[in-house]
């Protein structure tokens, strides 16, 4: 019902203010004086047709010459005949322009069943502004006052600012957004000089910026600082090549394929294989320097390298995968090896996938020195490279919470995903009796009020392995409800673990996890927040514990596997775990000593 009358308030202020709308989604402008400007504009049909309203005594005097829907001349009536009556406008000059100017950024579109005027500049970026920005008050003062914060808005004038960079080809049609913060004159030219470079890579350019910010103060205090970083953000190899396959039917098909060798400055490079219909060379580039930061945080010297294709793994045989498996590594073997480059484990790439690939990489260079990071066949118990990102995670953030004299147990826990990082956290969050409620999948998340233990988050493996829906589950627990089409992020809270997707908190996503009183937030996917995110949960104080340092366990794992101690002795997961929270502990102690040196506090969401 509440749709219904916002739609009908809608069409009402359309038709008080003559918005030309032929079709939904189409531009709108205001028409100040059809008589004047359109001649037209009366046989124009509006968005709906409705009664009249009288305006109310705060409402400015409109002009009078400005028909009513309900005047408009019908389609046998003469045009000619009707001459519209010229009277003195009583409407403020300068406020009518500025109103004019606003309403050629407008546009009529239905969201979730209702017709809403939102601002054209932003629509194909899906944002929309708090407020309506053309005031369902009449009062002119309030209009006016919602056009001044609509005009003045930082959204707003960033989508001016895009639309007007994308003119001379700077930026892509996708949004780029650059932070309101000040930069110094060096840092923002590394983000212009690569927005020069790479217009259409909207992950690799959104990675940079937030790389750059970080370290605005480190660049401002040594200024051969921006030389380095520029080297750094710059792969020294990107390899892109086609990997055809044959699936169970005898049909041919082409995948792409990547690999993004970033920087060996300290070492044979590391990082991720990705397969995933998203993957491209932009996110291939922007996994790679997270990696490489992720890398050099770690106690060990290694380079950075990120890859992958756009191949989906979900719903193929295993043998389809191997044939993929294998044509992939036949393209990309030569690069890689114990001292240039070995791939581990990411999203959509598993044991199967690890094991086919290192299988035909044996095969193909004709040795079998180190292997890809993966989990071992012979040690004794669970595998543990697995464990070690989600581990680590929950490892960070209670050393977080020790700083300040509090704990994990107790607290309620936000988790996103489903996959290996996210229920390797319940795992260890469960162990330090915290009280996480809720995982999600890409089709919508459950929570779980009375909270997940190590039967239920069994029960889900089993769901997952199957390629069940979580929705499964709250069969099973009568407690437990799936949301379809939403995230965690409204769910109150204490800390959030994103361990999804990338940029899978978005602005509005920011704002309700501050107001379900989340105050730390540790990143378990790479790059989960968007910049704008960022902003609001800054501003609110909120602690962020980025995927670079709190991610790091799986790069200490892959590391412990390939030492030669490692390989000779069966490690038990107590031993494991001490080695995991002992690397851990000294990431965290480099990024407050960091912090400190550059003039942070300890207590500053930065």
């Amino acid at each position: 019902m509440n749709s219904t009358m916002d739609g009908m308030n809608l069409i009402q202020q359309a038709q008080r203010h003559h918005l030309v709308v032929r079709e939904l989604g189409e531009e709108i402008d205001l028409e100040i004086s059809h008589g004047d400007d359109d001649p037209s504009f009366a046989s124009t049909p509006l968005i709906g047709s409705g009664s009249t309203r009288e305006p109310s005594s705060e409402e400015p005097e409109e002009p009078k010459e400005l028909t009513m829907d309900s005047q408009l001349p019908s389609e046998d009536q003469d045009l000619s005949k009707i001459q519209p009556a010229k009277r003195k406008k009583k409407v403020v000059k300068r406020w009518r322009d500025e109103w004019a100017d606003t309403y050629k950024w407008a546009y009529v579109d239905v969201k979730e069943g209702t017709a809403r005027i939102l601002c054209s500049v932003c629509r194909e970026y899906g944002r929309k502004h708090r407020r309506n920005p053309y005031g369902n008050e009449g009062s002119r003062n309030m209009q006016m006052s919602a056009l001044e914060e609509h005009n003045n808005s930082l959204l707003h004038k960033e989508a001016l600012r895009l639309q007007m960079a994308s003119k001379d080809k700077i930026v892509a049609d996708k949004p780029i957004h650059v932070k309101a913060a000040v930069m110094s004159k060096t840092a923002g030219s590394i983000i212009e000089a690569a927005l020069k470079r790479d217009p259409n890579e909207i992950e690799f350019i959104q990675s940079v910026q937030e790389v750059v910010h970080a370290l605005d103060r480190v660049i401002a205090k040594n200024s051969n600082y921006v030389n380095v970083i520029e080297r750094l953000i710059e792969p020294e190899r990107m390899v892109l090549f086609r990997v055809p396959w044959m699936d169970d039917r005898g049909e041919t098909h082409v995948n792409r394929g990547f690999r993004v060798q970033f920087n060996q400055a300290l070492g044979p490079c590391r990082g991720g294989m990705r397969f995933h219909p998203s993957m491209n060379l932009s996110v291939a580039k922007f996994l790679g320097v997270e990696q490489t930061f992720k890398n050099a945080l770690s106690p060990y010297k290694l380079g950075g390298a990120a890859g992958g294709s756009d191949f989906d793994p979900k719903g193929k045989s295993d043998n389809e995968v191997m044939r993929f498996c294998q044509s992939f590594m036949n393209e990309i073997y030569r690069y890689l090896g114990p001292e240039k480059d070995l791939p581990s484990e990411e999203m959509g790439v598993g044991t199967r996938e690890m094991g086919y690939l290192f299988g035909q990489y044996r095969r193909l260079a004709g040795h079998f020195q180190g292997s890809f990071s993966g989990p071992r066949i012979f040690w004794s118990g669970s595998s543990l490279r697995t464990e070690a990102t989600g581990y680590g995670l929950v490892f960070f953030a209670q050393l977080i919470l020790a700083d300040m004299n509090k704990e994990l147990k107790g607290l309620r826990c936000a988790v996103s995903g489903s996959g290996k990082i996210a229920l390797h956290v319940l795992e260890k969050l469960i162990a330090y009796g915290a009280h996480p409620i809720t995982v999600s999948d890409s089709k919508g998340y459950l929570v779980d009020e009375d909270g997940f233990d190590y039967m239920k988050i069994s029960f889900l493996r089993d769901i997952k392995a199957q390629q069940r829906s979580l929705r499964d589950y709250s069969k099973t627990y009568a407690r437990s409800k799936y949301y379809d089409e939403a995230k965690p992020w409204n769910e109150g809270c204490d800390v959030a673990f994103p361990c999804a997707f990338q940029n899978e908190i978005d602005q509005s996503d920011a704002m309700n996890l501050v107001n379900s009183g989340c105050r730390i937030l540790v990143e378990g996917s790479n790059m989960p927040c968007t910049s704008e995110a960022i902003e609001v949960l800054r501003k609110a104080n909120v602690l962020i514990a980025p995927a670079m340092a709190a991610g790091a366990g799986g790069v200490v794992a892959g590391e412990l596997e390939l030492n030669h101690e490692c390989n000779l002795m069966n490690w038990s997961p107590e031993d494991f775990e001490s080695k995991l929270q002992e690397a851990m502990k000294q990431i965290y102690q480099r990024a407050l000593k960091a912090a400190n040196d550059f003039g942070y506090q300890k207590e500053s969401p930065e």
